[in-house]
């Protein structure tokens, strides 16, 4: 029979639907049980691309004889930790505080009726081995240290939610910090972290880090710091000749087991793509390199062949699964004979030694992941053929072992849509579009806001998650704030009055149910919200950038364009709040650095009117190599209602009329395309203004 989850819309609850374990959802009915038996909680986080979560639902989950001791002992919560971050976020931070190291996923915590959790790990084998106990052995252990160590339990429970309640920013601290110092220390430590041979942060496993990366981008472009730019660039090239990258499908993995971005955990994100897309994009518009515009289009393919739900849904999935047949990355290895028996003998020559085929297995001392290991220029020289010759051969290898990858039994997928996640790829797909003119990526990006707007948005309230038509659970701070800085982006591409409504809507739900009116920045989570044990206000960037550095950016960047002075003000309390942790940490707060950045010398804002379209159309395109730090609009006449903080004179028929500001500094109206280009030159400053 199935238990309590067999009415739930996450992919991931429902992988557990069958399970023998009496599972719930988080809710009022199991907590309100192990209230009343008196009973402990054992929490299971995880999700449904992960792969170790798999081996513990096979391992345990799965185990009539485990299933039995969890049934007797506890109440058992599954908590698919991307429809509830909030629940996630509280227990990873509760695992470090108890044992002094970061979890991870599968998350397996012990709680208290009330909700306090007082022994965690992540994956536990069912037999003792990797030098972890055995689950079967520790259950009732700690179902019986819950019943007879009562008071020290209770004794680290207040200690615990002490310490998590110490850990939010508080205001009063000295603000006179903000400088760009915090800046410069912040690159400093990236350049310490930084990875010379490979690229990338630290050691392995190895993360992608693109808010450290759009940092190093944000450097170059306002300091001409080309040393942050060869961290940009260095890390960019050898993610895409890696193994983290799907070198016949596209797209990334989550993140590299080894120092050399060799061998992924296969599973696929939608969020890593999506702060990739632009990633990419705008170190093409610095550098020319064709690499990084080939990686954007086959990533963007992905995006639209796989993770793009289609009509009538218009929204993007959420991602693809490590495993398939029980096994991590089958999907995407080869053994060496059959690729020989796929291709020619003169493909496979030229694709063994580009792929590393000639060389000994890279996965599990028996198969070959494809990696990029010798350049073009390389293995021409090696088969005596010209570079030319030679791509063509890797390009017509790539689709054939694509099309025989295609007949594999392919990895789950998660086919809920999320409305952070697709706000993040609304704005890469739409920025990428922008940067290389690819209407089919921009309408992707339209057509998934749309989705949001109507079925997400729901009287006044936006919604976190969507599968099947069934939207539910209360939107998160994330959702807010990248859906707003999302909307930013489609605005300066193709002005929308209903996005631009949907903007001001945002940016005020921000305000009134989001920020803490006393210290500053924003909860997690809404005032609104269910009471959990702790209500979290970070700022430091992880997989994806921090809500509250977002938040900030965009509400400066809006406040500009409207000339509206309250979201320039909730901004930099954002920034006060947080002053403290940015002058500990910087190095962990780059999305609110470039806010810093941006509060300190504010991105031009360019306005442009005029009655022809097709004319302000011509004007944006040629914009866009400067757009790297500026936010351009273009409004046409029959745009009503608009903000005081757009409107603009009457403009003669065929001309352009444009207004340039940083900050609340504007230049006189300019009606030439040339001067325009000239104030706001590629990667410069706006110099025609006088500097404080």
């Amino acid at each position: 029979m199935p238990n309590y989850l067999a009415g739930e819309t996450s992919p991931y609850l429902l992988q557990h639907a069958e399970n023998p374990v009496d599972w719930y959802p988080w809710g009022k009915e199991a907590l309100a049980i192990a209230q009343t038996q008196n009973k402990p909680i054992l929490l299971s986080i995880g999700y449904s691309a992960c792969h170790w979560c798999h081996v513990m639902a096979h391992e345990s989950f799965e185990d009539a004889e485990v299933a039995a001791v969890m049934n007797a002992h506890f109440v058992n919560i599954k908590v698919d930790r991307e429809e509830r971050p909030d629940i996630d976020q509280i227990y990873q931070s509760a695992h470090y505080a108890l044992n002094h190291r970061s979890g991870g996923w599968p998350l397996t915590m012990f709680l208290t009726p009330a909700q306090t959790p007082f022994f965690g790990g992540t994956y536990f084998p069912k037999e003792a081995r990797y030098g972890m106990p055995g689950f079967l052995e520790l259950l009732p252990k700690v179902a019986a240290a819950y019943h007879t160590r009562a008071a020290d339990i209770e004794q680290q429970n207040t200690a615990l939610l002490k310490l998590l309640a110490q850990s939010l920013p508080t205001s009063g601290t000295d603000t006179s910090v903000l400088s760009r110092q915090l800046i410069e220390h912040a690159q400093e430590q990236l350049n310490r972290q930084f990875d010379e041979v490979y690229g990338g942060f630290g050691d392995a496993p190895k993360f992608l880090h693109p808010a450290e990366l759009q940092f190093c981008l944000q450097r170059y472009v306002a300091d001409n710091d080309t040393r942050a730019l060869h961290i940009l660039t260095h890390t960019l090239e050898k993610m895409a000749q890696g193994g983290l990258y799907d070198q016949l499908g596209g797209g990334f993995c989550r993140y590299s087991t080894d120092r050399f971005w060799r061998i992924p955990h296969f599973e696929k994100m939608l969020y890593d793509n999506a702060l990739l897309l632009p990633l990419y994009a705008e170190a093409w518009l610095i550098t020319d390199n064709p690499l990084f515009k080939r990686i954007v289009e086959e990533t963007a393919a992905w995006v639209m062949r796989e993770m793009h739900a289609g009509t009538p849904e218009g929204g993007y999935y959420s991602s693809l699964d490590a495993d398939s047949e029980h096994e991590e990355g089958k999907f995407y290895v080869w053994d060496r004979q059959a690729v020989a028996a796929i291709l020619t003998v003169e493909e496979y020559q030229v694709t063994a030694a580009y792929y590393g085929l000639d060389r000994p297995p890279n996965f599990e001392d028996r198969y070959w992941h494809l990696e990029v290991t010798q350049s073009i220029e390389a293995v021409a020289a090696r088969n005596h053929i010209s570079q030319e010759t030679a791509q063509q051969r890797i390009e017509s290898a790539r689709r054939k072992l694509l099309n025989e990858r295609e007949q594999r039994i392919r990895p789950g997928r998660d086919e809920k849509i999320l409305t952070s996640w697709n706000a993040l790829m609304i704005k890469g797909m739409a920025r990428a579009g922008q940067i290389f003119e690819r209407e089919e990526w921009i309408s992707s990006a339209m057509q998934a806001m749309d989705f949001i707007r109507h079925t997400l948005w729901r009287e006044g309230r936006l919604l976190a998650t969507c599968k099947d038509g069934k939207a539910h659970l209360n939107a998160y701070l994330d959702d807010h704030a990248f859906l707003l800085d999302s909307l930013l982006t489609l605005l300066q591409i193709d002005f929308r009055q209903t996005d631009l409504d949907f903007a001001i809507t945002l940016a005020d739900v921000l305000l009134t149910c989001f920020e803490d009116e006393a210290s500053g920045g924003f909860f997690f989570t809404s005032h609104d919200h269910e009471m959990l044990i702790h209500r979290p206000k970070t700022g430091y960037d992880g997989a994806i950038p921090a809500g509250n550095g977002i938040a900030a950016i965009a509400l400066q960047r809006l406040g500009y364009l409207l000339n509206e002075p309250r979201y320039l003000e909730s901004a930099k309390r954002t920034l006060d709040v947080f002053s403290d942790a940015l002058s500990h940490q910087a190095g962990s707060h780059c999305s609110m650095l470039i806010a810093l950045e941006e509060f300190l010398e504010p991105t031009k804002t360019v306005v442009l009117h005029g009655n022809n379209r097709s004319e302000l159309q011509t004007w944006l395109k040629a914009l866009v190599p400067c757009s790297l730090d500026m936010v351009a609009v273009a409004l046409s006449p029959e745009l009503s209602g608009l903000p005081d903080g757009l409107k603009g004179r009457s403009v003669p028929d065929g001309k352009i009329s444009v207004r340039v500001c940083e900050g609340r500094r504007c230049l006189p109206e300019i009606h030439s395309l040339d001067e325009l280009l000239q104030i706001c030159r590629v990667h410069g400053r706006m110099h025609s203004l006088n500097r404080s």
